[in-house]
């Protein structure tokens, strides 16, 4: 049975692929285990918005983003016109990078989740003070929300991509990332911008994506 689950279907272990399905039937059979979770931090109005810790992360993903991005291609740059290999950036890397910001939280995050999918944010619901109707994760709504999922903990969830080139402390930098994209999460939950499901749904979508990524640019030879 252990075997069984520690083996791969493109290359993401079988128990990823369940834990996210089971997950995802868990929120939309138990609907309220979102609303629960966000009620914690409402109290006539979601107390923690625009706290430090809130304000912090929410403004932080954009600076991180660009600048691991931008320093990336400059060492690339670097390495190509002084022939250095300097943490061994090289075209390969590049392409990598740009997928693993471009595909899960530009592509499918943003531009299929959010664009489409109508989700209320908590703060915009009826049950938190709004005028809009709640609607279950995963489930397609008219509610013309952007709650689902969580673009800003997608994007955090991707500096995953970064660690994952690590080539020394690599179990260290992986554990910082998802600890950051885990913190970000949090403050999207307390200032009512999203949902757990709506993090929990942007961590899996990226953490598959990325390791799918990783392994066809990066490790796969032909």
């Amino acid at each position: 049975m252990l075997r069984t689950l520690k083996k791969k279907v493109l290359n993401i272990e079988i128990y990823i692929w369940a834990a996210f399905f089971l997950i995802s039937i868990l929120f939309i059979a138990f609907p309220q285990i979102d609303l629960y979770v966000s009620s914690l931090f409402y109290d006539e109005g979601f107390y923690l918005k625009g706290s430090v810790y809130e304000v912090f992360f929410y403004k932080s993903v954009p600076i991180v983003i660009s600048s691991l991005a931008v320093g990336s291609i400059v060492l690339f740059l670097f390495n190509k016109f002084t022939h250095k290999n300097i943490l061994s950036i090289d075209n390969r890397k590049i392409i990598y990078i740009v997928l693993v910001l471009a595909f899960a939280p530009g592509l499918i995050v943003n531009a299929t989740f959010k664009e489409n999918w109508g989700r209320a944010r908590p703060a915009e619901i009826k049950q938190f003070g709004g005028d809009k109707t709640f609607t279950p994760a995963f489930v397609l709504s008219n509610q013309g929300g952007n709650s689902f999922s969580s673009g800003h903990g997608s994007a955090a969830f991707s500096v995953l991509g970064f660690a994952l080139l690590a080539r020394k402390r690599r179990e260290l930098w992986i554990a910082l990332a998802l600890s950051y994209g885990v913190a970000v999460s949090f403050a999207r939950i307390i200032g009512g911008g999203h949902f757990l499901s709506d993090n929990i749904t942007s961590f899996f979508v990226v953490y598959i994506s990325t390791h799918m990524l990783y392994y066809y640019i990066l490790q796969r030879r032909p």
